[in-house]
């Protein structure tokens, strides 16, 4: 049976794989992306698949995407989480966050509560959010400074990211919507683009090396979206299971720390 799912960072990596797998089989796909270029890769790639253009840093845009989404799309099987831009440098978007910040936490808070009412609509709804869940070194929130205004550092940021979407799930997980955190490790994304030399070079060694090739990491990500897991929610690393770092208090104290930010752009 066909179902509906909307991947964020659809026209590149493994969100591309994604929505390349699930139009070609015949689900209807809304595919993500920042840029016209990415619909142009998508429609070559994934021509089944819808493309939609929206900057996710912004909570304006994403605003008006997820009201478009639950206008159109009344049901939704799945939401992929998949948007992640990795930043050198500290950068602001137009509304003043942090874009790491903006991207890897303020956009998934605001897709998945969005669209919850969607997601709730559909007989099996289940959220995949592609993220840094146990990982080696466990990321924290920087209560005193969330968006890191003292001393950014790119690993700093995204490892609280990650963090944040253990949090932010364990915030949202409640019947009938599986929250599934999947974290792909190295997978051969080009993720060595945004470095500087040498550290690209290295990097893009390193890829050719080790990196798993995208059309089997998302093997499992796709027979975790086919049969979500019975728990409403799981953790998973490179398609095993993983213990989940669950903390309620700091995940409320999260969730209405977001709730906060972007609540003048909400209004």
């Amino acid at each position: 049976m066909a179902r509906t799912l909307v991947i964020t960072g659809g026209t590149n990596g493994i969100g591309l794989a994604l929505a390349r797998h699930h139009s070609q089989r015949g689900d209807q796909v809304i595919a993500i992306g920042s840029s016209p270029s990415g619909g142009d890769r998508l429609r070559r790639e994934a021509p089944e698949a819808r493309f939609v253009q929206a900057d996710l840093s912004s909570v304006k845009q994403t605003n008006e995407l997820t009201d478009h989404l639950r206008s159109t799309h009344p049901a939704i099987d799945a939401l992929v989480l998949a948007a992640f831009r990795y930043h050198p440098s500290r950068t602001e978007t137009g509304e003043g966050f942090e874009r790491t910040f903006a991207l890897y936490v303020v956009n998934r808070w605001l897709m998945s509560r969005a669209l919850r009412p969607a997601l709730e609509n559909a007989p099996a709804p289940m959220i995949l959010d592609l993220c840094g869940v146990g990982g080696v070194k466990a990321g924290r929130i920087h209560w005193d400074d969330l968006q890191l205004e003292r001393g950014y550092r790119p690993f700093k940021a995204t490892m609280q990211g990650a963090r944040a979407a253990e949090l932010l799930a364990t915030a949202y997980a409640a019947d009938p919507v599986r929250y599934v955190l999947y974290n792909p490790l190295f997978v051969a994304t080009g993720l060595f683009e945004p470095f500087r030399q040498p550290v690209r070079g290295l990097v893009k060694l390193a890829s050719a090396l080790f990196a798993q090739p995208v059309s089997k990491a998302v093997r499992p990500m796709t027979a975790l979206i086919d049969n979500p897991p019975a728990a409403p929610l799981s953790a998973y690393v490179r398609g095993k299971p993983t213990t989940l770092t669950t903390d309620p208090a700091a995940a409320r104290r999260l969730d209405a720390a977001i709730r906060d930010l972007v609540s003048p752009f909400t209004a």
